[in-house]
């Protein structure tokens, strides 16, 4: 399956080269180097991600092992001390250390193992360890991140659960055969990983070899039962990673994941990357179909009759830029305020749960507040974020929104402009941004990871070291439950203020990530005809200058660019209909014996 993906994505690439060599010829530099580096390079270099994700102790470290093919990873890291693993292919045996910085440092491959368990790096200052092996699997363009494992994956770190996942391609989420579908797990998968990821979770049983053959078969029909509750129609694959690294594939069960991952990854998540580089190219054919008639028109003009209007245009030109500002002026003036209003936002929710506190304090039994005030923390903070993060992120849609809104009527102004100055009839200039719906969902998602992550490091562990102080054995018990309750008030409203500020700045960087992107699009999209149509008309001009060919013969190259953009526009017409194939059929693996 993923042979047939690879010949389509080079039918993708190889047309989409034809439009940046027409575009070439054409003198419409700009749209070239958007052809060249944000079509043809990133499908050239962009990668399928498989996240894996589970419990301590689920057997993940020798599943992505059978993954790979050989041990790869070091087994029985401690939860504590295991890094975030990047794999990818490479000829031979490699890993780097990437820290939270940007700075790449290189690591002697048969010291990965050691850096995994601890040692001279700090593990708050790595981002990720990246580790290039040869595995077939690997080699298909795949990227394999090992998420480290937890005893409790409500503590999972928030930039796994809310960066990796989301822009994974496929979530492999393990489960034990000897505890299927903990308690932590139900809820791990309802609160946060279903709500963005649901289409694309597949679920694998490990260590299907501690069970017999009548354990396996209650084991699958409970799995299917309980997480159909949970799924509709949920991909389940028992697996045995010993078996396979022994080498008796075939027993495994790695076979059939395998395949179901390969024709996945082909079908589903390949269709939706060649669609979208399929539909830019079709915007960048109708912007290059302007540079050919206004290409073909400066042929009838005279120099001077050109000169004159390639000036009208860098006139309009600089006026667009100055729309321009004012787009971006005002995206800057309803940032600010998204801002300001979050950052009330958290004012008010942190000086209410304060306010509340000693009530919740007071009506807790000790042994109740010792256990189950860091969680209650934890989950106000979490439901806030939640709340929070769909705010914004609804703002950020409607700002997004409004923008294109005015970015399309300044490209039919644009249009129109051109059109008047080279004289033809005015036709629209569709302008297609829908990516910032998407964009817009992801900050909002991102944004609900935020409690979680601040109330896990800081709430948590500050609670229960707070209120576990061993001085509190001096006391009678009655005694003690007072002196319990007091320091529950006076150190968790500092405790909540101080998460709150590791949360504030947190916002603002998603939020000014969204409009970072939406700016650079406000001025791409708002000076692109008038640059396209002037540097193919400046192209002209300097052709005539030169004088190496006569107007007979630039007449027939026109011709032929419009001939080859014709075929060229055609052919991603063309594939992109034959891209509407019927989806996976999604099945549940039957247990093996």
């Amino acid at each position: 399956m993923l042979e047939g993906f690879r010949e389509r994505k080079l039918d993708v690439t190889v047309a989409l080269q034809e439009l940046s060599d027409i575009a070439g010829e054409l003198g419409a530099k700009s749209l070239k180097e958007r052809l060249d580096r944000d079509l043809v390079k990133k499908m050239e270099e962009d990668r399928f991600h498989l996240v894996v994700v589970g419990e301590f102790n689920h057997g993940k470290s020798s599943f992505v092992n059978a993954l790979l093919g050989e041990a790869v990873l070091p087994v029985g890291v401690t939860p504590t001390t295991a890094a975030i693993h990047h794999l990818k292919y490479a000829e031979t045996p490699e890993s780097t250390v990437v820290y939270t910085s940007g700075k790449r440092e290189s690591l002697p491959f048969g010291d990965a193992r050691k850096f995994a368990v601890g040692g001279e790096h700090s593990q708050d200052d790595v981002d990720y360890l990246e580790v290039g092996y040869p595995a077939a699997l690997l080699k298909e363009r795949i990227l394999l991140v090992d998420t480290p494992g937890v005893n409790d994956l409500s503590l999972q770190r928030a930039d796994i659960t809310y960066s990796y996942i989301p822009r994974a391609d496929a979530v492999l989420f393990l489960l034990d055969a000897g505890q299927i579908l903990k308690e932590s797990e139900r809820t791990f998968l309802q609160e946060k990983l279903l709500k963005a990821s649901r289409d694309k979770i597949v679920f694998v049983i490990t260590k299907w070899d501690i069970l017999n053959e009548d354990e396996r078969k209650e084991a699958l029909g409970y799995a299917r039962t309980q997480l159909a509750h949970l799924v509709k129609d949920p991909v389940v694959f028992p697996i045995s990673a010993e078996t396979a690294l022994e080498g008796n594939m075939a027993q495994s069960g790695m076979p059939e994941l395998l395949a179901h991952l390969t024709t996945f990854l082909a079908e589903e998540r390949g269709r939706i990357l060649l669609d979208n580089a399929l539909g830019e190219g079709l915007n960048v054919a109708a912007l290059l179909a302007k540079g050919v008639d206004a290409h073909r028109r400066s042929l009838a003009m005279k120099t001077e009759e050109l000169e004159r209007r390639i000036k009208v245009l860098e006139t309009d030109l600089q006026g667009a830029a100055g729309t321009i500002e004012q787009r971006r002026m005002r995206i800057r003036e309803e940032i600010t305020g998204i801002k300001v209003g979050a950052q009330k936002n958290l004012e008010r929710f942190v000086e209410e749960t304060i306010r509340q506190l000693p009530n919740v304090i007071d009506s807790a039994k000790r042994d109740d507040l010792r256990k189950f005030l860091p969680a209650f923390l934890q989950d106000t903070f979490r439901q806030w974020a939640e709340a929070e993060g769909k705010e914004i992120g609804g703002q950020l849609e409607t700002l997004a929104e409004k923008t294109i809104a005015l970015i399309k009527e300044d490209a039919n102004d644009a249009t129109r402009n051109v059109a008047e100055t080279l004289g033809y009839e005015v036709k629209k200039l569709d302008v297609q941004m829908d990516t910032f719906r998407y964009d817009a969902g992801v900050a909002a998602v991102l944004l609900v990871g935020i409690g979680t992550a601040v109330a896990g490091s800081l709430m948590a562990g500050a609670m229960i070291a707070l209120l576990g102080a061993p001085a509190l054995a001096l006391f009678v018990r009655d005694r003690m439950d007072a002196e319990y309750k007091k320091q529950a008030k006076e150190q968790a409203p500092d405790v909540i203020r101080s998460a709150a500020k590791h949360v504030g700045p947190k916002v603002d960087a998603m939020i000014e990530d969204f409009a970072k992107k939406l700016d650079v699009w406000v001025v791409t999209a708002g000076e692109e005809l008038y640059r396209e149509v002037l540097e193919v008309l400046n192209a002209a001009r300097d052709v005539r200058r030169k004088g190496t060919k006569d107007d007979v013969t630039l007449k027939a190259d026109v011709e032929a660019q419009q001939a080859r953009l014709t075929k060229a526009t055609s052919r991603v017409v063309e594939l992109r209909a034959k891209l509407e194939v019927p989806k996976v059929n999604v099945r549940v693996a039957e247990a093996r014996g």
